[in-house]
């Protein structure tokens, strides 16, 4: 057989059983594909009579040329009679689990997380995850310890769960890096814990009292005319905070009608924010030589929070229960109240998943319950001898 090609590779089918295509070029060096159609990157050698196979990666990780330097280098490596995999296993035994922390922060927080989501695994790895297992050899932590971990979370569920997940994606990372065994990772089989969901709609009355508020607070001159001006594009936009407090004016396009945001939470996105916001933004102040539209208090930033102003909002109008989150919860059931189906709903909002819009599924169901209750009604009518809620006179 030839020299190992990514194309040959992606070619090669799945089979009962585990198989392994050989390199032509480098002794000892290819792919096993396994039964489930995962492929991995190989290397057999011999130290004194007995036969080793290791691991290199997996190939829709790393790339055949990497995978095949990593072959030389450890074949190098048995000429002067060490054991890779030895090594290998050496290493993994020694290493703790901070130090696993350190490096995926380095190479998986730091390069694929929004900062945002980065300084929400930094603080869960802070607060709870170190202190837990800092000190631990990464190769000993078990599914046990796992489970204390989980349990001790217990009164916390959503904080337990988003620290399950980050310590499910660590091990995972950890097997990828050689680190531990594959299929090792101790938090499978964790259960997460039920997180009750939590939404709340603004009725028409509660908008009415928000508008008041905020029509009050601007004329009072009690609030920044900029946090007023984010909390009516919230209502009008169902747009994510962050979206509105880092907007741009370049951003801005009247005559196009749209926001067109270059970096969200699901990556770059236009927003149509319709007319009501559009004549917000047409009569918001702007700051020379600040590009901002939320402005914040010191010269060219943006508001950083806009909780404490929100909160202020809400007593007034005797909304205490209500989140600033809540605005583009509202924003959706408005839009299910107009007709909209969920794609469209999930357009509007800017969902990736078609399981994130499906949680106003159930008020979907509204409007077709009150049409059926109609139709239902009108028939009751006729088999009672009613039409129009009168009585049917016969002649």
């Amino acid at each position: 057989m030839g020299k190992l090609t990514k194309r040959f590779i992606e070619a090669a089918p799945a089979k009962e059983k585990a198989y392994i295509l050989w390199d032509g070029d480098i002794p000892g060096f290819g792919v096993r594909v396994h039964p489930s159609s995962r492929k991995t990157f190989v290397l057999q050698y011999r130290i004194g009579r007995r036969s080793r196979t290791m691991s290199l990666g997996y190939t829709r990780v790393i790339t055949p040329d990497k995978a095949r330097g990593m072959a030389i280098a450890h074949l190098a490596a048995i000429e002067d009679n060490r054991d890779p995999l030895a090594d290998r296993e050496d290493h993994r035994d020694a290493l703790s689990f901070r130090e696993l922390a350190m490096r995926f922060d380095a190479e998986h927080i730091a390069v694929h997380l929004k900062p945002l989501t980065a300084a929400e695994y930094r603080r869960a790895l802070k607060k709870a995850i170190l202190p837990f297992l800092g000190r631990r050899p990464v190769a000993e932590v078990s599914r046990e310890e796992i489970a204390r971990f989980r349990h001790k979370y217990r009164d916390v569920p959503y904080f337990a769960n988003r620290c399950l997940a980050i310590l499910s994606k660590m091990f995972n990372l950890a097997e990828l890096w050689g680190l531990r065994p594959d299929g090792s990772n101790p938090c499978r089989h964790i259960k997460k814990y039920r997180e009750e969901s939590r939404e709340r709609f603004l009725s028409a009355a509660e908008l009415r009292l928000v508008g008041q508020v905020l029509s009050e607070m601007e004329a009072e001159r009690v609030e920044m005319p900029s946090a007023l001006i984010a909390v009516r594009l919230l209502i009008f936009t169902g747009c994510r905070l962050r979206e509105i407090l880092t907007l741009k004016w370049e951003h801005v396009d009247f005559d196009a009608g749209v926001l067109n945001l270059p970096d969200s939470k699901t990556g770059a996105k236009v927003v149509y924010p319709g007319q009501p916001a559009l004549d917000v933004l047409r009569t918001a102040a702007r700051l020379p030589g600040n590009p901002w539209v939320v402005w914040g208090k010191k010269p060219c930033t943006h508001l950083y929070g806009l909780q404490s102003v929100w909160e202020r909002v809400r007593a007034r109008a005797g909304l205490n229960d209500v989140r600033i989150h809540d605005l583009r919860h509202t924003y959706a059931s408005a839009a299910v109240a107009a007709g909209q189906g969920l794609p469209m709903i999930g357009k509007l909002l800017g969902h990736t998943q078609v399981q994130t819009t499906a949680r106003y599924a159930h008020l979907a169901a509204d409007p077709v319950k009150a049409a059926a209750e109609s139709v239902s009604s009108t028939i009751a009518n006729s088999l009672r001898g009613k039409q129009a809620g009168k009585a049917v006179v016969n002649e």
